[in-house]
């Protein structure tokens, strides 16, 4: 097990943190103590919760009165297992787009899903892409990021942004039909602006980092996200062919999984199985949470692709019922495996880890 990742600083909200950070580590290490790791959450007795904050909020509203809602729920939830006491701290998924220069937008009838404007016309006089360092969204990103780390300091851990980078990143400022045929039309300027995107993740990486005092308060680098590691993707690989997510995603995903370390996919959709064989022997890729889509089951429906995973050497992230994280566990191996479910009660929580241990 890696003995270099030191104890996190204490959690109010997380009585029994070295526990499950001793956890996370054997996870990591692909190695198990008494059984898989578990995140399981329930209401805690005789407490009131708050609604939680929308992207529109958290890009327009009131920073201060949304972590106030932040840390209510959170003081009346029962973090059982390897759960943890986190705030996610996004802007919308194209939010790193609207960090280069791009505004984020709000359709109707699309819930609170937001978009960023594509605004690149012609890549030889938009390249390099880059952060704008005094952007307001940007500005205000790190603004949030300071203002939770000094509030919820020794209570609740700060999620990391959300990552669409890399190709998702050119989709976004570009718009993703024009980038499928410059794909075809001019595969040397991609090269370029992939060049200029994978610099851009460091950057936001280390600067998210610093105003969350993430290193300073002693809290695991792995985690910056609730699935206890740094959540990569690209929504995009669904329009790509396998050739070219070799030459241009892979490559990139491996980058900023050396960057984050124990690293998250997030494989979104049955259209983005066609490069299963690329990921799963990828580099630095360490865990797979696979998006089954509308009308395509649950992740109790997909074992066969999860073992699939587990026999490339991966680790799974798998969600459901109490009921159905136990039917799974008969089938999938134990130290590659994370459960995530919530239970009804506190004594419910308690009881599924027991039983856990007791069928490991």
């Amino acid at each position: 097990m890696n003995k270099a990742v030191r104890t996190p600083a204490p959690l109010a909200l997380k009585p029994n943190l070295a526990e499950a950070a001793r956890r996370w580590d054997a996870y990591h290490a692909g190695e198990i103590i008494d059984r898989p790791l578990i995140c399981v959450s329930a209401p805690q007795a005789g407490k009131q919760g708050a609604r939680g904050s929308t992207y529109h909020e958290r890009v327009h509203g009131d920073l201060d009165a949304i972590i106030t809602r932040a840390l209510t729920s959170a003081e009346a939830t029962y973090y059982g297992g390897e759960m943890m006491p986190s705030f996610w701290l996004s802007f919308g998924c194209d939010e790193i787009a609207a960090f280069c220069g791009g505004h984020l937008y709000w359709s109707e009838g699309s819930g609170d899903t937001c978009w960023s404007k594509p605004f690149v016309e012609d890549w030889e006089a938009s390249l390099p892409l880059r952060l704008h360092p005094e952007g307001p969204l940007w500005q205000r990103m790190l603004g949030f990021y300071r203002k939770a780390a000094d509030r919820l300091a020794g209570k609740m851990l700060l999620c990391s942004p959300d990552l669409h980078t890399n190709m998702g990143l050119l989709a976004a400022v570009r718009g993703a039909e024009r980038l499928c045929m410059d794909l075809l039309d001019q595969p040397e300027t991609i090269d370029r602006a992939m060049q200029s995107a994978r610099a851009i993740f460091p950057q936001v990486w280390d600067a998210v980092r610093t105003a969350g005092r993430m290193d300073e308060l002693g809290y695991y680098r792995d985690f910056y996200s609730m699935e206890g590691a740094a959540c990569l993707q690209c929504d995009f690989s669904c329009m790509m062919s396998p050739e070219s997510f070799r030459r241009w995603v892979l490559p990139a995903l491996e980058e900023e999984a050396a960057i984050v370390k124990h690293a998250l996919y997030h494989w979104d959709g049955p259209g983005a199985l066609v490069h299963a064989d690329a990921l799963l022997s990828s580099k630095g890729l360490h865990t797979f949470s696979y998006v089954p889509g509308a009308g395509h089951g649950s992740h109790s429906a997909h074992l066969g692709l999860l073992k699939r995973i587990q026999a490339a050497g991966k680790a799974v992230s798998v969600g459901g019922s109490p009921d159905e994280i136990k039917a799974m566990h008969r089938e999938l191996r134990p130290e590659k495996t994370q459960y995530w479910t919530s239970t009804r009660s506190v004594a419910e929580a308690e009881e599924l880890l027991a039983w856990f241990v007791r069928n490991t």
